[in-house]
């Protein structure tokens, strides 16, 4: 890619990212963890220190198989099952993402299995302009990720039923573009499902 074009759309991704955005007062959110608590509740503004790198430098260490992390648009419903976690970072899509996947790799404790909305395919640049290039960054993001997907609304039935028993991390982005969220469902980092499967097989039948 040229350097014209390279700029052009980068330019553009930063305008879908956010409008006057210098200018908008974020607010983090974290839901109850446990019912019965109280949800905790505090602001940001977009041109602070990156709070939400902090939270994710944090909240990995705890996190395990089964729990997930999310990288979601600026529209991601704020979920209410008792486990999940949403935080507004005021960042662009693509730095986040970035920024998500690079801890896990180096974590060592946890993989991720990423599972997109089955409907960003479908996107045409008529009704969400912009939509191509950005699916061409995230495929080279997540190039060499084992990678899935499913239709938005089973996604977020998902993440509601997983969220009443296990921890579940959402970053939500400023990107202004629907069905292009990231959520990454870990497993243990140093076992492997073949292994798994193999040590199942090899226990005694009741």
């Amino acid at each position: 890619m040229d350097d014209d074009r390279r700029y052009i759309e980068n330019d553009f991704l930063s305008y879908l990212d956010a409008k006057n955005k210098p200018s908008i007062a974020f607010y983090l959110f974290s839901n109850c963890t446990n019912a019965g608590t109280f949800c905790t509740f505090s602001t940001m503004s977009a041109t602070s220190s990156p709070a939400w790198k902090r939270l994710l430098a944090g909240r990995l260490p705890e996190l395990g198989h089964r729990n997930w992390i999310g990288v979601v648009d600026a529209a991601y419903p704020l979920q209410t099952s008792a486990g999940i976690e949403t935080i507004v970072t005021g960042t662009s899509h693509l730095v986040v993402l970035k920024e998500v996947l690079g801890a896990l790799q180096r974590s060592f404790h946890v993989r991720p299995q990423v599972l997109l909305d089955a409907e960003l395919k479908y996107l045409s640049e008529t009704h969400a302009p912009g939509v191509s290039v950005l699916r061409a960054r995230l495929a080279k993001l997540l190039a060499g990720q084992s990678t899935d997907t499913l239709p938005h609304e089973e996604i977020i039935a998902k993440l509601d039923t997983v969220g009443r028993r296990f921890h579940i991390v959402l970053f939500k982005t400023t990107l202004l573009l629907p069905y292009t969220s990231v959520f990454l469902e870990l497993d243990c980092g140093y076992w492997s499902s073949v292994a798994e499967r193999k040590l199942r097989n090899s226990l005694p039948r009741k």
